[in-house]
């Protein structure tokens, strides 16, 4: 286990992916000699200490600003990806890497986006970046193309056995647009929160059966039917949208 880039995007539920974001970080920092993290040098130790992200002063933790009036601000601000950018700079504490973690990247502000793509363009070789989204497709584009991409997957077995059902069924008709418009009238007796249900499930369990050229595109594709969804638009139009589905694989 270990970040053979220089930034990984985790993408998933919030509590995994700060999970596997700790041990991403403490491998990136392990001097154990076999597999890492070895959970027993002094800067494992360090990340598994405590709180996340741990103790050690090398393992950074980005995250959202509050008000003066205590309130959590709604998005991560380009002040403080500048402010990480000085940071960045500085040779690390005690390793020989530092490693940021931004438990919720998907609230950064597309200012913010654009200063830390400048970031990714041209790192520090001390620095890595984790990167913690619900969605992935929240990120520019820019931003995604420059990292390795990691979904955190539910296991299928914990997995409502219908909306499993429903999403696989999409999936097999994606390229079959009779197939997608069958698909379609099948699901339209769904309500809102039903059919937001199915169409996260299929984002979900894309990985494995959908070519990895394709899996960017379904997202954002996919991701646009849960905005609707999440607006209240009716389930019929959303089915709709969803059977227009077409991917060019020239």
């Amino acid at each position: 286990m270990e970040i053979r880039t220089h930034a990984v995007i985790l993408s998933g539920d919030g509590e995994t992916t700060k999970n596997r974001a700790r041990e991403l970080a403490a491998a990136a920092l392990c001097e154990g000699a076999g597999q890492k993290p070895c959970r027993a040098c002094r800067h494992c130790r360090k990340v598994f200490r405590g709180e996340f992200p741990g103790i050690h002063p090398d393992v950074i933790c980005l995250e959202r600003q509050r008000t003066a009036s205590g309130s959590l601000r709604r998005e991560i601000l380009v002040d403080q990806i500048r402010a990480l950018d000085a940071d960045a700079a500085v040779l690390p504490n005690e390793a020989e890497r530092k490693v940021y973690i931004l438990p919720e990247a998907d609230t950064m502000n597309p200012s913010a986006q654009n200063a830390f793509l400048k970031l990714l363009e041209e790192p520090p070789a001390h620095v890595s970046f984790v990167l913690c989204v619900q969605r992935s497709d929240a990120l520019l584009p820019t931003v995604r193309s420059r990292c390795a991409l990691e979904r955190m997957t539910p296991r299928e077995e914990d997995a409502d056995p219908d909306v499993l059902e429903r999403a696989r069924g999409y999936l097999a008709a994606r390229d079959d647009r009779s197939a997608l418009v069958r698909w379609a009238a099948a699901q339209d007796k769904l309500d809102n929160a039903s059919l937001l249900a199915v169409v996260g499930c299929a984002r979900e369990t894309a990985v494995g059966s959908v070519p990895e050229g394709e899996i960017l595109f379904l997202e954002d594709f996919l991701g646009r039917a849960e905005e609707y969804l999440r607006a209240n638009v009716g389930v019929k139009h959303v089915t709709w949208y969803l059977a227009t589905y077409v991917f060019d694989r020239k």
